[in-house]
């Protein structure tokens, strides 16, 4: 079964710290951020409500999720954080952000391609964390990287799923020092080729060898978080061509009722809508990599009687035509 997405426990006390800056007492509050070690694991709608709450005491601030992660230390990110430290350039640290993204969320969500000539790190719509959450999250990677150089040149852009009013997004866009694009189709932070060659100031290969094997570690002792996923995975790839691929039948061919996949599915933080885009969407990027497959072809393996119907649904999670992904966007 799919784990539920979650923040680590060490995320926590980057609030904790935020209040301490903030000289908030907030009691309830901290009692609640001491309830998890750093090791602890987090539910991602327990961090969103601890957000919130912690939010509503500076309703001055139009974005205070930019204020909370403008705190943001190596230990608030774990052994993923002193790993990105000792990196040698941005290149090497944004492929270990990669690598294990699983220690801090419990899943892999992030996609690292080229976009017209520039790095984008970016999330899909259905895993946004939540207008708190994502806007503290990108805060933190945008200032814990700024953190690290000297003058560090800003983003060339980043993007939130979600819309703002129009005085949350000048506060963003005054933070981040580029262009902000709301409603976007991913949670991204996209940079020029060249910021990713610039060295980190901390590098240092034997520590960073030595936290590889700790990550690797900390990884191989998460439980699988894809054994359901890849179950239904394989299921929808024999299903989809037929068409009409429906819940039921699903959990009829997975020999339980309908009740119990759905069940399953919440418990995984998923709908059964959300499975299928996400599942399709998977599919049609391994697809759209095969130049054996048309595109009329890659349409009637995921399911759809037009090809129009794919390159709309297609277009909606990721921003481009299949057409366009499989000849200008180039995973790195």
């Amino acid at each position: 079964m799919s784990m539920l997405m979650r923040v680590t426990g060490a995320w926590t006390q980057l609030l904790t710290d935020w209040l301490d800056t903030q000289r908030l007492p907030a009691p309830a509050i901290r009692a609640r951020l001491a309830a998890y070690a750093p090791d602890d694991v987090v539910p991602l709608d327990v961090w969103r409500d601890i957000l919130e709450v912690a939010a509503a005491l500076r309703p001055d601030l139009p974005a205070p999720g930019l204020s909370i992660g403008a705190g943001v230390l190596p230990r608030h990110v774990g052994v993923l954080g002193y790993l990105v430290l000792a990196s040698d350039n941005l290149a090497e640290a944004v492929s270990i952000y990669q690598r294990y993204e699983r220690l801090f969320y419990g899943v892999d969500l992030a996609e690292v391609v080229m976009h017209q000539g520039e790095v984008e790190i970016r999330w899909a719509r259905s895993d946004t964390t939540g207008v708190m959450a994502d806007e503290t999250a990108i805060a933190g990677l945008v200032t814990f990287l700024r953190k690290q150089i000297d003058n560090p040149p800003p983003p060339s852009r980043v993007g939130f799923v979600y819309q703002v009013s129009p005085q949350r997004a000048q506060a963003c866009e005054a933070f981040f020092g580029c262009p902000v694009e709301f409603g976007a189709s991913h949670t991204l932070v996209r940079f020029p080729v060249a910021y990713m060659s610039i060295p980190m100031p901390h590098r240092e290969p034997g520590l960073r060898a030595l936290l590889d094997r700790q990550a690797k570690a900390l990884l191989d002792a998460l439980p699988d978080p894809n054994a359901f996923d890849k179950a239904v995975q394989q299921l929808l790839v024999r299903l989809l061509p037929d068409g009409e691929v429906s819940v039921d039948k699903v959990a009829q061919a997975m020999n339980q009722s309908t009740r119990t996949l759905q069940r399953r599915l919440a418990d995984s933080g998923m709908t059964w809508q959300h499975l299928l885009d996400r599942t399709r969407e998977q599919l049609a990027r391994q697809y759209l990599n095969d130049r054996a497959l048309s595109l009329a072809e890659i349409a009637l393996l995921l399911g759809y009687s037009e090809q129009s119907a794919f390159t709309r649904s297609f277009k909606r999670w990721t921003g481009l035509t299949p057409l366009a992904f499989r000849t200008q966007t180039v995973h790195i």
